[in-house]
């Protein structure tokens, strides 16, 4: 096969039905999430409702990091009736569309002013159903196509998904304004009919546990002494041991010595993005940018800068596999952050803006599509939603914690020396992509050799 046909071949990935009906599966996955974190806090403040009451609203939140708990529910029990009707992963979906749009038609008929309580109950269930849908969306991603094209899907997942973020923010925005809160938060209710018909359209993905899986099972129920389901107190600790604790016994098992280092990365590789991102804003509006130009050059165009990304990491990895995207987002995402290190020293200029936003965008873009082509790889298919919930949230805890003191850094030092900072924060996810990919050529080589 000639390199042109090769490259045509990757981006033919992008026709697949199952990779375009991400789309709709990540718009139905973006669309609550802004609507119970920035848009809610600003219809809040547009009511009168004092600060210091909507920053524990920013306590909702803390239902998408502890999702990796229910995950194991989500992974094996069935539904009454839907399941039989729609299978395991698109009854949980369907399941969980229907109520965020409950959650949304609630927050929509409730007084901001007399019901903040009853606001508050709604966007914590929003919030669980939404978190239960990143669950079982991101197993389903899995479970529909084959490893190559992994790359794809998150790509076409995070073009859906910024779109809903789009929708969500600026759209929701407009309505309130012309309208009201009440009426923008119904008509989000309705556009989560596009995740439900969707759901009822694509096809349930097969699900196996392989022999040496099941025999791994049986290993963690004997020594947890549980192996004789009879009864239901042993019947609860069998479900127990294969739901949740077999897909943790599993992971190190199929990944040996590296299983450490693999969660290391998984830690700190998305650092470097989400400790700049916590300054982003205050820093363009310090440098005397207008409201408008930050929101032309990092929202609309930052847009489709990322799109463009995203599509690039789904097509590298096609074409080269994910080790190497792998390293060149890393990479990438550290090097920008030195580019916002010279904007930091130099004249405010839009057209600089807009050039070191476009490569921070790209390079973002990129990292992210490859990166969760790479968790996608790392779970085994019966254990799908558990083990990626639980990657999905080491991901970005410990980069928000440190997250945390990117406004000491700046105010005591300055903008130029925190993106240094940040870009510093990311070597460490370069070193332990290095450190996989000679690992993993090196067993390999041994493989190889092997009689």
């Amino acid at each position: 096969m000639t390199a042109s046909k090769s490259w045509r071949a990757a981006f033919a990935i992008y026709t697949k039905p199952r990779v375009l009906g991400m789309i709709f599966l990540g718009f139905s996955a973006g669309l609550p999430f802004l609507l119970v974190f920035s848009t809610l806090s600003a219809w809040l403040r547009d009511e009168g409702v004092e600060l210091s009451v909507i920053g524990f609203f920013s306590w909702v939140g803390v239902t998408y990091s502890i999702k990796v708990f229910w995950a194991p529910i989500v992974d094996r029990l069935p539904l009454p009736v839907l399941t039989r009707l729609l299978g395991k992963r698109r009854s949980w979906m369907l399941l969980a569309q229907v109520g965020i749009a409950a959650g949304l038609i609630g927050m929509s008929a409730s007084n901001s002013l007399t019901q903040l309580e009853q606001i508050a109950l709604f966007a914590v269930w929003v919030a669980f159903c939404s978190a239960t849908q990143d669950i079982v969306v991101d197993a389903y991603r899995i479970e529909a196509v084959i490893p190559e094209y992994q790359g794809a899907m998150a790509a076409t997942y995070v073009f859906g998904y910024r779109l809903a973020l789009l929708v969500a923010g600026a759209g929701a925005f407009y309505i309130a304004e012309f309208s009201s809160w009440e009426n923008a938060y119904l008509a989000m209710a309705s556009l989560m009919a596009v995740g439900m018909i969707a759901t009822l359209f694509i096809k349930e993905p097969e699900h196996t546990v392989d022999e040496v899986t099941s025999q791994l099972e049986n290993k963690v129920e004997l020594a947890l002494g549980v192996q004789q389901k009879q009864g239901f107190g042993s019947s609860l600790g069998a479900w127990f041991s294969d739901a949740v604790i077999s897909p943790f016994v599993e992971f190190f098992t199929r990944n040996g010595k590296s299983g450490l280092t693999i969660l290391l990365l998984i830690a700190v590789y998305k650092m470097s993005d989400i400790t700049m991102g916590v300054m982003a804003n205050p820093f363009y509006l310090d440098l005397g940018f207008s409201k408008k130009e930050i929101a032309d050059v990092t929202k609309v165009f930052g847009f489709f800068m990322t799109i463009v990304g995203a599509s690039l990491g789904g097509v590298f990895v096609v074409r080269y596999g994910i080790m190497r995207p792998l390293l060149l987002g890393a990479v990438m995402v550290a090097v920008t952050n030195l580019l916002f290190a010279l904007l930091a020293v130099s004249e405010p200029n839009i057209m600089l803006l807009a050039g070191v936003i476009s490569a921070d965008n790209l390079s973002g873009g990129i990292a992210t599509s490859v990166f969760i082509a790479y968790l996608s790889g790392l779970t085994n298919t019966a254990y799908t939603a558990t083990q990626y919930a639980l990657f999905s949230s080491l991901m970005t805890l410990p980069a928000k914690l440190l997250g945390g003191f990117s406004g000491i850094i700046v105010e005591s030092f300055s903008y130029s020396v925190f993106f240094s900072y940040a870009a510093f924060t990311g070597l460490p996810a370069i070193i332990l992509v290095v450190v996989l990919m000679r690992r993993n050529q090196a067993e390999f080589t041994t493989d190889s050799h092997s009689p």
